[in-house]
């Protein structure tokens, strides 16, 4: 039987999928666990260790421009809006995001998903200016030659975005892991009504922010021509039987929460498919390109393949 190295994240509506033992006639999934799902998502874009990959979406996009033989599935994995996730230090006056302009911002590096969702919601909704902003990194970019914008600084080695609040030098930062997750000040949302202005957000432009999509080898996909469209389907179940289920929970999760809570205006807080999410991965590549990530011109629907209506065995083209 032919057994294909498989990176998931640990989220809860994949239950079902983990369960499989076979996903079509004679291919078995071989599920790998990570310490940290970003080490996966570089290893992936770098050199494809694994057969089937979770993978943050603007990483995905810069690895396919550069010619990495991987194909994504609109399968997205983690949905939330990006008004939210990127505090100040408590006090500090801003009345808008548009008055980040000429301020330092923390951000664990320059091409993290979040931070790309962030900068382009508040490049179109506040008119900010991204390229106004100095944005403060404490790792090294995934792919070691993206050059970066010049308005783009890295922390001394072993220096963090929390050692960079605690000294003063920064007062605003993403939280979690795409920053400062571990910051001892005090903190608060820069978007003070951040949930009511990502409803309106939603509601006029359907752009529901994505973090996470599953991709695969192209030499798996060629090897197994099926496996995308049976992969699709398999998650379709296992996230249908997820949602039944969501309301009786006991012991809801933070994400049960945020999916319970968002269901109430988005529908289904998780859709797969690319019609279903095609104003928001067009998004994220133009904002993508915006923020100099990627440089040429492509469409969403050339780079993230829905196995319901591409050909069969159909490979991701940067196009």
């Amino acid at each position: 039987m032919a057994s294909l190295k498989t990176v998931l994240g640990p989220h809860a509506q994949l239950a079902g999928v983990r369960a499989q033992t076979e996903i079509l006639p004679g291919v078995a999934l071989e599920f790998i666990d990570v310490k940290r799902m970003p080490d996966a998502y570089r290893d992936m874009a770098r050199s494809q260790p694994y057969d089937i990959c979770e993978m943050a979406p603007t990483m995905y996009l810069m690895a396919l421009e550069r010619g990495a033989p991987i194909t994504a599935l609109p399968l997205p994995m983690t949905r939330r809006f990006r008004h939210s996730g990127l505090k100040k230090r408590k006090g500090l006056a801003l009345a808008t995001p548009r008055q980040l302009e000429g301020m330092k911002v923390g951000v664990r590096n320059y091409s993290v998903t979040a931070a790309v969702w962030t900068r382009g919601v508040y490049a179109d909704d506040y008119g900010l200016d991204p390229e106004r902003v100095t944005w403060v990194t404490e790792e090294a970019e995934n792919l070691e030659d993206l050059v970066l914008p010049a308005n783009v600084q890295r922390l001394a080695p072993g220096r963090r975005i929390s050692d960079a609040l605690a000294s003063g030098e920064i007062d605003v930062a993403f939280d979690g892991l795409a920053g400062a997750g571990d910051a001892q000040v005090e903190m608060e949302e820069v978007v003070a009504d951040a949930a009511a202005a990502e409803q309106r957000w939603f509601e006029r432009t359907g752009i529901y922010p994505i973090h996470g999509v599953i991709v695969l080898r192209n030499e798996v996909l060629t090897a197994h021509p099926g496996i995308a469209r049976a992969l699709f389907e398999q998650f379709v179940q296992a996230k249908q039987r997820y949602l039944a289920g969501l309301a009786a929970l006991s012991q809801p999760s933070g994400d049960d929460k945020r999916y319970l809570r968002l269901a109430r205006y988005v529908g289904d807080p998780l859709p797969y498919g690319f019609a279903e999410n095609a104003a928001s991965l067009q998004a994220l590549v133009r904002y993508a390109r915006e923020q100099q990530l990627v440089r040429g011109s492509a469409q969403a629907e050339n780079l993230f393949i829905d196995p319901r209506t591409a050909p069969l065995g159909q490979l991701a083209q940067w196009k």
